[in-house]
């Protein structure tokens, strides 16, 4: 029997995985992230987490370390 995966409950989680599923692609520590983005990396470990209510000058810092359009960032991924 197949087990389903937990979607993430909101845009915080959706975001947060999607923050994490980019940065391992990239292969990028949080140190070097947190360079990109101009935070520090306690910062992005807790936005990982799904820890912070980010706004959306975050999720464009985000977006633009990862060269994609925000938006993406807020839609649920299949990985």
């Amino acid at each position: 029997m197949q087990t389903k995966r937990r979607k993430p409950a909101n845009l915080r989680e959706i975001f947060a995985k999607n923050v994490l599923l980019h940065r391992a692609k990239l292969g990028l520590t949080q140190d070097e992230l947190a360079d990109k983005c101009a935070y520090h990396r306690t910062y992005i470990g807790s936005v990982e987490r799904a820890e912070r209510n980010i706004t959306l000058a975050t999720i464009e810092a985000f977006a633009n370390a990862f060269s994609v359009e925000p938006f993406s960032l807020l839609v649920p991924s299949d990985e």
